[in-house]
Protein backbone atom coordinates (compact mmCIF):
# COMPACT_ATOMS: atom_id res chain seq x y z
CA UNK A 1 0.00 0.00 0.00
CA UNK A 2 2.81 2.34 0.92
CA UNK A 3 4.52 1.18 -2.27
CA UNK A 4 1.35 2.13 -4.62
CA UNK A 5 0.75 6.01 -2.46
CA UNK A 6 4.27 6.27 -2.82
CA UNK A 7 4.06 6.03 -6.99
CA UNK A 8 0.92 8.09 -6.76
CA UNK A 9 2.63 11.23 -4.98
CA UNK A 10 5.73 11.13 -6.97
CA UNK A 11 3.16 11.41 -10.05
CA UNK A 12 1.54 14.36 -8.81
CA UNK A 13 4.56 15.89 -7.95
CA UNK A 14 5.56 15.46 -11.99
CA UNK A 15 1.78 16.61 -12.65
CA UNK A 16 2.62 19.73 -10.61
CA UNK A 17 5.58 20.34 -12.70
CA UNK A 18 3.97 19.84 -15.21
CA UNK A 19 1.10 22.14 -14.61
CA UNK A 20 2.63 25.07 -13.31
CA UNK A 21 4.77 25.31 -16.52
CA UNK A 22 2.11 25.05 -18.74
CA UNK A 23 0.27 27.70 -17.62
CA UNK A 24 3.66 30.07 -17.54
CA UNK A 25 4.42 28.75 -21.29
CA UNK A 26 0.69 30.13 -22.50
CA UNK A 27 1.29 32.82 -20.47
CA UNK A 28 4.37 34.15 -22.45
CA UNK A 29 2.40 32.80 -25.65
CA UNK A 30 -0.09 35.02 -24.71
CA UNK A 31 2.47 38.18 -24.19
CA UNK A 32 4.28 37.43 -27.24
CA UNK A 33 2.00 37.40 -29.88
CA UNK A 34 -0.93 39.99 -28.00
CA UNK A 35 1.56 41.98 -25.77
CA UNK A 36 0.85 43.45 -22.57
CA UNK A 37 2.70 40.70 -20.68
CA UNK A 38 1.03 41.56 -16.94
CA UNK A 39 -2.29 42.03 -18.08
CA UNK A 40 -1.76 38.93 -20.30
CA UNK A 41 -0.16 37.18 -17.21
CA UNK A 42 -3.32 37.65 -14.99
CA UNK A 43 -5.65 37.00 -17.90
CA UNK A 44 -3.83 33.10 -18.69
CA UNK A 45 -3.37 32.58 -14.63
CA UNK A 46 -6.57 33.75 -13.99
CA UNK A 47 -8.28 31.88 -16.80
CA UNK A 48 -6.73 28.75 -15.65
CA UNK A 49 -7.25 29.02 -11.91
CA UNK A 50 -10.89 29.09 -12.99
CA UNK A 51 -11.02 26.61 -15.06
CA UNK A 52 -9.19 24.54 -12.58
CA UNK A 53 -12.20 25.03 -10.45
CA UNK A 54 -14.48 23.47 -13.20
CA UNK A 55 -12.89 20.91 -13.78
CA UNK A 56 -12.79 20.09 -10.22
CA UNK A 57 -16.38 20.33 -10.29
CA UNK A 58 -16.80 18.15 -12.77
CA UNK A 59 -14.98 15.24 -11.01
CA UNK A 60 -17.79 14.84 -8.82
CA UNK A 61 -20.13 13.49 -11.22
CA UNK A 62 -17.62 10.46 -12.59
CA UNK A 63 -18.18 7.49 -10.42
CA UNK A 64 -16.18 4.83 -11.67
CA UNK A 65 -13.61 4.05 -13.82
CA UNK A 66 -11.56 6.63 -12.13
CA UNK A 67 -8.75 5.25 -12.72
CA UNK A 68 -9.17 4.95 -16.32
CA UNK A 69 -10.13 8.43 -16.29
CA UNK A 70 -7.08 9.90 -14.71
CA UNK A 71 -4.79 7.96 -17.02
CA UNK A 72 -6.92 9.71 -20.32
CA UNK A 73 -6.58 12.58 -18.60
CA UNK A 74 -2.52 12.55 -18.39
CA UNK A 75 -2.68 11.74 -22.44
CA UNK A 76 -4.87 14.53 -23.54
CA UNK A 77 -2.88 16.88 -21.09
CA UNK A 78 0.26 15.48 -23.10
CA UNK A 79 -1.01 16.34 -26.15
CA UNK A 80 -2.65 19.72 -25.53
CA UNK A 81 0.57 20.88 -23.84
CA UNK A 82 3.14 20.14 -26.41
CA UNK A 83 1.69 21.45 -28.92
CA UNK A 84 0.48 24.24 -27.40
CA UNK A 85 3.17 26.76 -28.97
CA UNK A 86 2.27 24.91 -32.53
CA UNK A 87 -0.85 25.62 -32.65
CA UNK A 88 -0.20 29.49 -31.42
CA UNK A 89 2.16 29.79 -34.12
CA UNK A 90 0.61 28.27 -36.31
CA UNK A 91 -3.04 29.79 -36.21
CA UNK A 92 -1.19 33.65 -36.07
CA UNK A 93 0.39 32.36 -39.55
CA UNK A 94 -2.78 31.87 -41.34
CA UNK A 95 -5.06 34.04 -38.98
CA UNK A 96 -6.01 37.11 -36.73
CA UNK A 97 -6.82 34.71 -33.82
CA UNK A 98 -3.62 33.68 -32.19
CA UNK A 99 -4.86 35.28 -29.30
CA UNK A 100 -8.59 32.88 -29.03
CA UNK A 101 -6.48 30.37 -29.96
CA UNK A 102 -4.34 30.71 -26.58
CA UNK A 103 -7.15 31.61 -24.27
CA UNK A 104 -9.06 27.99 -25.73
CA UNK A 105 -6.13 25.85 -24.82
CA UNK A 106 -5.71 27.95 -21.43
CA UNK A 107 -9.51 27.01 -20.77
CA UNK A 108 -9.18 23.36 -21.69
CA UNK A 109 -5.59 22.80 -20.11
CA UNK A 110 -7.16 24.39 -17.01
CA UNK A 111 -9.85 22.56 -17.10
CA UNK A 112 -7.73 18.97 -17.47
CA UNK A 113 -5.61 20.18 -14.07
CA UNK A 114 -8.28 20.63 -12.49
CA UNK A 115 -9.82 17.31 -12.78
CA UNK A 116 -6.29 15.51 -12.06
CA UNK A 117 -5.84 16.18 -8.15
CA UNK A 118 -9.32 15.15 -6.79
CA UNK A 119 -9.27 12.13 -8.90
CA UNK A 120 -5.65 11.44 -7.05
CA UNK A 121 -7.56 12.07 -3.94
CA UNK A 122 -9.77 9.34 -4.74
CA UNK A 123 -6.97 6.80 -6.59
CA UNK A 124 -5.23 7.29 -3.18
CA UNK A 125 -8.25 7.14 -0.26
CA UNK A 126 -8.01 3.10 -0.35
CA UNK A 127 -4.19 3.85 0.81
CA UNK A 128 -3.99 6.56 3.37
CA UNK A 129 -6.57 7.77 5.40
CA UNK A 130 -8.52 11.08 4.24
CA UNK A 131 -6.56 13.67 6.72
CA UNK A 132 -3.13 12.21 5.74
CA UNK A 133 -4.33 11.51 1.64
CA UNK A 134 -5.33 14.98 0.80
CA UNK A 135 -2.43 17.08 2.88
CA UNK A 136 0.16 14.52 1.17
CA UNK A 137 -1.61 14.62 -2.24
CA UNK A 138 -1.88 18.84 -2.24
CA UNK A 139 2.24 18.83 -0.64
CA UNK A 140 3.28 16.93 -3.43
CA UNK A 141 1.60 18.94 -6.37
CA UNK A 142 2.84 21.95 -4.50
CA UNK A 143 6.37 21.18 -4.56
CA UNK A 144 6.39 20.09 -8.03
CA UNK A 145 5.10 23.73 -8.77
CA UNK A 146 8.04 25.46 -7.27
CA UNK A 147 10.05 22.73 -8.77
CA UNK A 148 8.45 24.12 -12.48
CA UNK A 149 8.68 27.06 -11.51
CA UNK A 150 12.68 26.92 -11.78
CA UNK A 151 12.84 25.33 -14.18
CA UNK A 152 10.73 27.32 -16.78
CA UNK A 153 12.67 30.70 -15.62
CA UNK A 154 16.14 29.11 -15.83
CA UNK A 155 15.86 26.15 -17.82
CA UNK A 156 12.92 25.97 -20.31
CA UNK A 157 12.81 29.41 -21.46
CA UNK A 158 16.04 30.23 -22.11
CA UNK A 159 17.62 26.57 -23.36
CA UNK A 160 14.84 24.70 -25.04
CA UNK A 161 12.82 28.00 -25.54
CA UNK A 162 9.05 28.06 -26.62
CA UNK A 163 10.10 25.41 -29.00
CA UNK A 164 10.59 22.47 -27.11
CA UNK A 165 9.75 23.20 -23.57
CA UNK A 166 5.93 21.96 -23.99
CA UNK A 167 7.34 18.49 -25.38
CA UNK A 168 9.20 18.10 -22.74
CA UNK A 169 5.75 19.23 -20.62
CA UNK A 170 3.99 16.64 -22.90
CA UNK A 171 6.52 14.00 -22.50
CA UNK A 172 6.34 14.28 -18.83
CA UNK A 173 2.68 13.84 -18.48
CA UNK A 174 2.66 10.99 -20.69
CA UNK A 175 5.42 9.26 -18.66
CA UNK A 176 3.00 9.84 -15.55
CA UNK A 177 0.31 7.89 -16.88
CA UNK A 178 2.30 5.16 -18.63
CA UNK A 179 4.19 4.53 -15.34
CA UNK A 180 0.85 4.49 -13.59
CA UNK A 181 -0.62 1.83 -16.24
CA UNK A 182 2.15 -0.49 -15.55
CA UNK A 183 2.99 -0.06 -11.72
CA UNK A 184 -1.19 -0.48 -10.50
CA UNK A 185 -1.62 -3.80 -12.82
CA UNK A 186 -4.31 -4.97 -10.26
CA UNK A 187 -6.39 -2.27 -11.61
CA UNK A 188 -7.28 -3.03 -14.75
CA UNK A 189 -7.90 -6.14 -16.89
CA UNK A 190 -4.87 -7.09 -18.54
CA UNK A 191 -6.48 -6.76 -22.15
CA UNK A 192 -7.61 -3.13 -21.07
CA UNK A 193 -4.06 -2.59 -20.46
CA UNK A 194 -2.88 -3.69 -23.09
CA UNK A 195 -5.21 -1.57 -25.25
CA UNK A 196 -4.62 1.66 -22.98
CA UNK A 197 -0.71 1.29 -23.26
CA UNK A 198 -1.16 1.05 -27.27
CA UNK A 199 -3.00 4.18 -27.27
CA UNK A 200 -0.24 5.69 -25.63
CA UNK A 201 2.40 4.17 -27.59
CA UNK A 202 0.17 6.60 -30.62
CA UNK A 203 0.33 9.38 -28.46
CA UNK A 204 4.04 9.12 -27.94
CA UNK A 205 4.25 8.58 -31.16
CA UNK A 206 2.10 11.79 -32.04
CA UNK A 207 4.80 13.31 -29.77
CA UNK A 208 7.83 12.42 -31.07
CA UNK A 209 6.59 13.56 -34.69
CA UNK A 210 5.94 17.05 -33.33
CA UNK A 211 9.06 17.14 -31.45
CA UNK A 212 11.09 16.66 -34.48
CA UNK A 213 8.72 18.85 -36.77
CA UNK A 214 8.56 21.96 -33.47
CA UNK A 215 11.03 23.61 -35.38
CA UNK A 216 10.28 23.80 -38.76
CA UNK A 217 6.43 24.31 -38.02
CA UNK A 218 7.34 27.11 -35.34
CA UNK A 219 9.87 28.57 -38.41
CA UNK A 220 6.93 28.67 -40.51
CA UNK A 221 4.86 30.37 -38.38
CA UNK A 222 7.42 33.30 -37.44
CA UNK A 223 8.45 34.01 -41.41
CA UNK A 224 4.51 34.67 -42.19
CA UNK A 225 4.26 36.55 -39.24
CA UNK A 226 7.23 39.12 -40.17
CA UNK A 227 6.76 38.39 -43.89
CA UNK A 228 10.57 39.27 -44.90
CA UNK A 229 12.90 36.07 -44.66
CA UNK A 230 14.07 35.43 -41.19
CA UNK A 231 17.41 34.55 -40.88
CA UNK A 232 17.89 34.81 -37.19
CA UNK A 233 15.44 33.64 -34.34
CA UNK A 234 16.32 32.96 -30.80
CA UNK A 235 14.46 32.96 -27.57
CA UNK A 236 16.40 34.21 -24.49
CA UNK A 237 15.89 33.92 -20.93
CA UNK A 238 14.32 37.93 -21.29
CA UNK A 239 12.92 38.35 -24.89
CA UNK A 240 12.03 36.94 -28.30
CA UNK A 241 15.30 38.24 -30.73
CA UNK A 242 14.81 37.90 -34.91
CA UNK A 243 16.47 39.29 -37.58
CA UNK A 244 15.19 39.13 -40.48
CA UNK A 245 16.16 40.24 -44.49
CA UNK A 246 15.06 42.05 -47.33
CA UNK A 247 17.43 42.90 -50.70
CA UNK A 248 20.40 43.94 -49.07
CA UNK A 249 19.01 45.08 -45.80
CA UNK A 250 18.23 43.92 -42.22
CA UNK A 251 15.57 44.13 -39.69
CA UNK A 252 16.09 43.80 -35.38
CA UNK A 253 12.92 42.85 -33.66
CA UNK A 254 12.57 42.51 -30.04
CA UNK A 255 9.47 40.01 -28.60
CA UNK A 256 7.45 40.93 -32.37
CA UNK A 257 8.49 44.69 -32.09
CA UNK A 258 10.94 46.99 -34.39
CA UNK A 259 14.21 47.76 -32.90
CA UNK A 260 16.36 49.51 -35.90
CA UNK A 261 16.45 48.56 -39.55
CA UNK A 262 19.87 48.83 -41.56
CA UNK A 263 17.87 50.27 -44.30
CA UNK A 264 17.58 53.73 -42.49
CA UNK A 265 19.40 53.49 -38.35
CA UNK A 266 21.21 56.31 -39.06
CA UNK A 267 18.42 58.33 -39.08
CA UNK A 268 17.46 57.36 -35.40
CA UNK A 269 21.19 56.75 -33.71
CA UNK A 270 22.78 60.39 -35.15
CA UNK A 271 19.23 61.87 -33.64
CA UNK A 272 19.87 59.84 -30.48
CA UNK A 273 23.90 60.56 -29.88
CA UNK A 274 24.83 63.18 -31.64
CA UNK A 275 22.78 66.62 -30.10
CA UNK A 276 23.68 64.84 -26.86
CA UNK A 277 27.57 65.18 -27.62
CA UNK A 278 27.10 68.51 -29.22
CA UNK A 279 25.17 69.82 -25.84
CA UNK A 280 27.85 68.25 -23.77
CA UNK A 281 30.72 70.16 -22.05
CA UNK A 282 33.23 67.34 -21.68
CA UNK A 283 31.88 64.13 -23.11
CA UNK A 284 34.35 61.50 -21.75
CA UNK A 285 32.56 59.44 -19.03
CA UNK A 286 29.28 58.29 -21.19
CA UNK A 287 26.89 55.81 -19.86
CA UNK A 288 24.58 53.77 -22.53
CA UNK A 289 21.63 52.18 -20.76
CA UNK A 290 20.03 49.85 -23.52
CA UNK A 291 21.71 50.35 -27.00
CA UNK A 292 22.70 46.09 -26.60
CA UNK A 293 22.60 46.37 -30.63
CA UNK A 294 25.58 48.70 -30.52
CA UNK A 295 24.79 51.10 -32.92
CA UNK A 296 24.55 54.47 -30.24
CA UNK A 297 28.39 53.15 -28.83
CA UNK A 298 29.21 53.18 -33.21
CA UNK A 299 28.43 56.97 -33.14
CA UNK A 300 29.51 57.79 -29.77
CA UNK A 301 33.27 56.37 -30.71
CA UNK A 302 33.44 58.82 -33.23
CA UNK A 303 34.53 61.51 -30.80
CA UNK A 304 38.58 60.88 -29.43
CA UNK A 305 37.77 63.02 -26.50
CA UNK A 306 35.51 59.94 -25.10
CA UNK A 307 37.42 57.94 -22.39
CA UNK A 308 35.09 55.16 -21.07
CA UNK A 309 31.19 54.21 -22.35
CA UNK A 310 29.25 52.11 -20.04
CA UNK A 311 26.75 49.72 -21.85
CA UNK A 312 24.29 48.00 -19.70
CA UNK A 313 21.71 46.10 -21.37
CA UNK A 314 20.33 43.67 -19.89
CA UNK A 315 19.98 40.79 -21.57
CA UNK A 316 23.83 38.93 -22.53
CA UNK A 317 22.55 37.49 -25.48
CA UNK A 318 21.63 40.51 -26.86
CA UNK A 319 25.02 42.15 -26.78
CA UNK A 320 26.46 38.51 -27.34
CA UNK A 321 24.41 38.73 -30.51
CA UNK A 322 25.78 42.16 -31.52
CA UNK A 323 29.02 41.18 -30.89
CA UNK A 324 28.90 37.95 -33.33
CA UNK A 325 25.84 37.90 -35.73
CA UNK A 326 27.97 39.52 -39.13
CA UNK A 327 24.51 41.66 -40.04
CA UNK A 328 25.01 43.48 -36.21
CA UNK A 329 28.65 43.58 -36.28
CA UNK A 330 28.71 45.39 -40.04
CA UNK A 331 26.14 47.73 -38.59
CA UNK A 332 27.86 48.74 -35.02
CA UNK A 333 31.09 48.50 -37.35
CA UNK A 334 32.49 46.01 -34.28
CA UNK A 335 32.02 48.67 -31.81
CA UNK A 336 31.31 46.81 -28.79
CA UNK A 337 34.86 44.98 -29.22
CA UNK A 338 36.56 48.73 -28.64
CA UNK A 339 38.78 48.88 -25.33
CA UNK A 340 36.68 52.31 -24.20
CA UNK A 341 33.64 50.27 -24.17
CA UNK A 342 32.65 48.05 -21.45
CA UNK A 343 29.52 46.10 -21.42
CA UNK A 344 27.59 45.14 -18.33
CA UNK A 345 24.53 42.52 -18.07
CA UNK A 346 22.18 43.89 -15.67
CA UNK A 347 18.77 45.63 -15.28
CA UNK A 348 18.92 49.83 -15.46
CA UNK A 349 17.49 50.44 -12.95
CA UNK A 350 19.28 47.89 -10.53
CA UNK A 351 22.50 49.38 -12.10
CA UNK A 352 21.67 53.20 -11.09
CA UNK A 353 20.76 52.20 -7.66
CA UNK A 354 24.13 49.94 -6.56
CA UNK A 355 26.49 52.19 -8.95
CA UNK A 356 29.28 55.13 -7.81
CA UNK A 357 30.03 56.09 -10.80
CA UNK A 358 29.11 59.67 -12.15
CA UNK A 359 29.00 60.58 -16.05
CA UNK A 360 28.72 63.27 -18.48
CA UNK A 361 26.21 62.08 -20.82
CA UNK A 362 24.01 58.84 -20.75
CA UNK A 363 21.88 57.57 -23.30
CA UNK A 364 18.98 55.84 -22.74
CA UNK A 365 18.08 53.52 -25.68
CA UNK A 366 15.62 51.23 -24.73
CA UNK A 367 12.45 49.41 -25.86
CA UNK A 368 8.91 51.52 -26.27
CA UNK A 369 7.60 51.50 -22.63
CA UNK A 370 4.80 49.20 -23.49
CA UNK A 371 4.08 47.33 -20.26
CA UNK A 372 4.82 47.88 -16.59
CA UNK A 373 7.85 46.90 -16.48
CA UNK A 374 9.65 48.59 -19.00
CA UNK A 375 7.81 51.88 -18.24
CA UNK A 376 9.81 52.11 -14.68
CA UNK A 377 12.70 52.80 -16.86
CA UNK A 378 10.91 55.85 -18.02
CA UNK A 379 9.50 56.63 -14.60
CA UNK A 380 10.40 59.66 -12.34
CA UNK A 381 12.05 58.01 -9.97
CA UNK A 382 14.19 56.31 -12.82
CA UNK A 383 15.40 60.18 -14.30
CA UNK A 384 16.13 61.47 -10.70
CA UNK A 385 18.41 58.69 -10.10
CA UNK A 386 19.90 59.37 -13.60
CA UNK A 387 20.26 63.00 -12.51
CA UNK A 388 22.13 61.78 -9.29
CA UNK A 389 24.63 60.22 -11.35
CA UNK A 390 25.07 63.16 -13.92
CA UNK A 391 27.70 66.00 -13.33
CA UNK A 392 26.78 69.26 -13.24
CA UNK A 393 25.74 70.13 -16.86
CA UNK A 394 25.83 66.88 -17.50
CA UNK A 395 23.24 65.96 -20.13
CA UNK A 396 20.71 62.88 -20.91
CA UNK A 397 18.70 61.77 -23.87
CA UNK A 398 16.09 59.12 -24.27
CA UNK A 399 14.11 57.75 -27.14
CA UNK A 400 10.65 58.77 -26.32
CA UNK A 401 8.33 56.66 -29.44
CA UNK A 402 6.42 58.69 -31.93
CA UNK A 403 5.16 62.34 -30.94
CA UNK A 404 2.25 61.89 -33.36
CA UNK A 405 1.71 58.06 -32.97
CA UNK A 406 1.87 58.08 -29.47
CA UNK A 407 1.81 61.89 -28.51
CA UNK A 408 0.47 61.24 -24.90
CA UNK A 409 3.14 58.98 -24.49
CA UNK A 410 6.05 61.61 -26.17
CA UNK A 411 4.26 64.17 -23.81
CA UNK A 412 4.34 62.08 -20.78
CA UNK A 413 8.04 61.19 -20.83
CA UNK A 414 8.53 65.16 -21.27
CA UNK A 415 7.11 66.20 -18.57
CA UNK A 416 8.51 63.25 -16.14
CA UNK A 417 12.19 64.14 -17.17
CA UNK A 418 11.16 67.48 -16.19
CA UNK A 419 9.68 66.70 -12.98
CA UNK A 420 12.95 64.50 -12.63
CA UNK A 421 14.32 68.16 -12.42
CA UNK A 422 16.07 68.42 -16.29
CA UNK A 423 15.34 71.52 -17.99
CA UNK A 424 14.23 69.24 -21.48
CA UNK A 425 13.52 69.18 -24.85
CA UNK A 426 11.68 67.53 -27.43
CA UNK A 427 13.22 66.14 -30.71
CA UNK A 428 11.69 64.14 -33.51
CA UNK A 429 12.67 63.14 -37.38
CA UNK A 430 11.24 61.12 -40.27
CA UNK A 431 12.19 57.44 -40.04
CA UNK A 432 11.21 55.32 -42.87
CA UNK A 433 10.39 51.97 -41.12
CA UNK A 434 9.36 53.21 -37.98
CA UNK A 435 7.84 56.84 -38.59
CA UNK A 436 8.37 59.68 -36.99
CA UNK A 437 9.88 59.07 -34.01
CA UNK A 438 11.19 61.22 -30.96
CA UNK A 439 13.67 62.15 -28.77
CA UNK A 440 13.69 63.75 -25.61
CA UNK A 441 16.80 65.74 -24.22
CA UNK A 442 17.32 66.96 -20.84
CA UNK A 443 20.19 68.95 -19.12
CA UNK A 444 20.88 68.84 -15.49
CA UNK A 445 20.93 72.42 -15.10
CA UNK A 446 18.18 75.38 -14.96
CA UNK A 447 18.50 76.91 -18.09
CA UNK A 448 15.77 77.96 -20.62
CA UNK A 449 14.48 75.46 -24.00
CA UNK A 450 15.74 78.42 -25.69
CA UNK A 451 19.46 78.26 -24.93
CA UNK A 452 19.36 74.80 -25.26
CA UNK A 453 17.97 74.59 -28.71
CA UNK A 454 20.84 78.29 -28.97
CA UNK A 455 23.42 75.74 -28.25
CA UNK A 456 22.05 72.77 -30.42
CA UNK A 457 22.23 75.38 -33.69
CA UNK A 458 25.91 76.33 -32.63
CA UNK A 459 27.16 72.57 -33.13
CA UNK A 460 29.85 71.71 -35.76
CA UNK A 461 30.23 68.25 -37.69
CA UNK A 462 33.51 68.75 -39.66
CA UNK A 463 35.78 66.60 -37.47
CA UNK A 464 32.28 63.90 -37.36
CA UNK A 465 31.32 61.60 -40.32
CA UNK A 466 27.64 61.57 -40.29
CA UNK A 467 25.19 60.55 -43.31
CA UNK A 468 22.61 62.51 -42.33
CA UNK A 469 23.25 64.49 -39.54
CA UNK A 470 24.72 68.28 -39.90
CA UNK A 471 23.90 71.75 -38.36
CA UNK A 472 20.68 72.33 -40.71
CA UNK A 473 19.61 68.77 -39.27
CA UNK A 474 19.74 70.18 -36.14
CA UNK A 475 16.82 73.09 -36.60
CA UNK A 476 14.59 70.33 -38.32
CA UNK A 477 14.65 68.21 -35.05
CA UNK A 478 13.96 70.32 -32.67
CA UNK A 479 11.27 72.24 -34.69
CA UNK A 480 7.29 71.68 -34.29
CA UNK A 481 4.23 72.90 -34.88
CA UNK A 482 1.25 73.11 -32.80
CA UNK A 483 -0.29 70.22 -30.40
CA UNK A 484 -2.11 68.68 -33.25
CA UNK A 485 -2.49 65.57 -31.94
CA UNK A 486 -3.24 66.06 -28.04
CA UNK A 487 -6.38 67.20 -26.51
CA UNK A 488 -5.68 70.97 -25.03
CA UNK A 489 -7.91 69.74 -21.92
CA UNK A 490 -6.10 66.45 -21.18
CA UNK A 491 -4.20 65.97 -18.67
CA UNK A 492 -1.12 64.32 -19.07
CA UNK A 493 0.02 63.00 -15.91
CA UNK A 494 3.79 62.13 -14.67
CA UNK A 495 4.72 58.41 -14.62
CA UNK A 496 5.72 57.02 -11.39
CA UNK A 497 6.64 53.86 -9.97
CA UNK A 498 3.37 53.57 -8.16
CA UNK A 499 1.38 55.17 -10.48
CA UNK A 500 2.46 53.37 -13.90
CA UNK A 501 0.59 55.98 -16.41
CA UNK A 502 3.06 55.72 -19.44
CA UNK A 503 2.28 52.03 -20.66
CA UNK A 504 -1.17 52.85 -20.87
CA UNK A 505 -0.69 56.29 -22.50
CA UNK A 506 1.42 54.16 -25.02
CA UNK A 507 -0.82 50.93 -25.77
CA UNK A 508 -3.61 53.96 -26.36
CA UNK A 509 -1.77 55.60 -28.90
CA UNK A 510 -2.52 55.70 -32.89
CA UNK A 511 0.06 52.83 -34.01
CA UNK A 512 -2.86 51.16 -36.36
CA UNK A 513 -2.47 54.19 -38.23
CA UNK A 514 1.06 53.50 -38.87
Amino acid sequence: MKNKAFILKVALFATGLSGIVAEYILATLASYFLGDSIVQWALIISLMLFFMGVGSRITQYIKKNIFTTFIFIEFTLSLFVSFSALLAYSTAAFSIYAGVMIYFMSMVTGLLIGMELPLAVRLNESFEELRVNISSILEKDYYGSLLGGLFFAFVGLPYLGLTYSPFLLGFVNLAVAIAMLNLFPTILKTKTRIRINIVAALVLAIILTGTFNARQIIFFGEQNKYKDKVIYSAQTRYQKIVITEWRNDHWLYLNGNLQLSTYDEALYHEVLVHPAMALSKTPAQILILGGGDGCAAREILKYPGVKNITLVDLDPAMTDLAKTHPVLVEANDSALFHPKLKIINLDGYKFLEDTRQYFDLIIIDLPDPRNVELSRLYSREFYTMCRKQLRLHGVLITQAGSPYYAAESFRCILKTIEAAGFSAIPLHNQILTMGEWGWVLGVNDSIPDEQIKSELFLASFDRVETRWMNNEAMYLITSFGKDFFIDPNDSIKINKIHDPVLYRYFLKGSWDLY
